[in-house]
């Protein structure tokens, strides 16, 4: 049986460079009638304006972004190695023709806060926007970052404060124990 534990944001745990740019994430925002969720392999988490914060790149043209757009809340989810083709899956088919969640199988749940993110999720976290910035190319101190934009479709910057963590756990049964 799968159950997720409530983390405080402060006691998170995980080193953000392995989990997000080697791992990946899942983003994920919508409503109850639609959302959508694509792969992240950008992205961070610190501590901005007094608060636990994620931070989150999209490119305009994902589908992914209409719903960030529309929404104050997304979610990160992190997921254990069985899942990477899933993951891999989300980031290379769009969700404009394709249903992720049934070519997958991955199982769209509602937080407590009314974000979506996966049952199969191993930390998820609920994160309400706070700010965001398009990347503009007039900034890049080192030209070699430019090279990350061929079609000059520069990412917007989200900043979300992480207003809740979870963890999923396993409960053994009583014949396993």
């Amino acid at each position: 049986m799968t159950a997720f534990k409530k983390l405080n944001p402060k006691d998170l745990q995980f080193d953000p460079v392995k989990k997000i740019g080697m791992e990946w994430m899942l983003i994920t925002a919508g409503n109850a009638v639609k959302c959508n969720t694509m792969t992240a392999s950008w992205g961070g988490t610190g501590f901005l304006w007094n608060k636990p914060v994620a931070f989150i790149f999209v490119r305009p043209q994902r589908f992914t972004y209409q719903f960030i757009e529309e929404n104050s809340l997304f979610t990160c989810s992190f997921f254990d190695k069985e899942h990477h083709n899933k993951l891999q899956f989300c980031g290379s088919h769009s969700g404009r023709d394709t249903d992720k969640f049934a070519a997958t199988g991955l199982e769209i749940m509602e937080t407590a806060e009314g974000a979506y993110t996966f049952e199969e999720a191993r930390l998820y976290l609920v994160c309400r926007k706070l700010y965001f910035q398009d990347i503009d190319p007039v900034g890049f101190i080192d030209s070699s970052v430019a090279k990350n934009y061929p079609e000059k479709d520069y990412h917007r910057m989200y900043i979300g404060e992480i207003i809740s963590g979870s963890e999923r756990f396993i409960t053994k049964t009583s014949a396993e124990r």
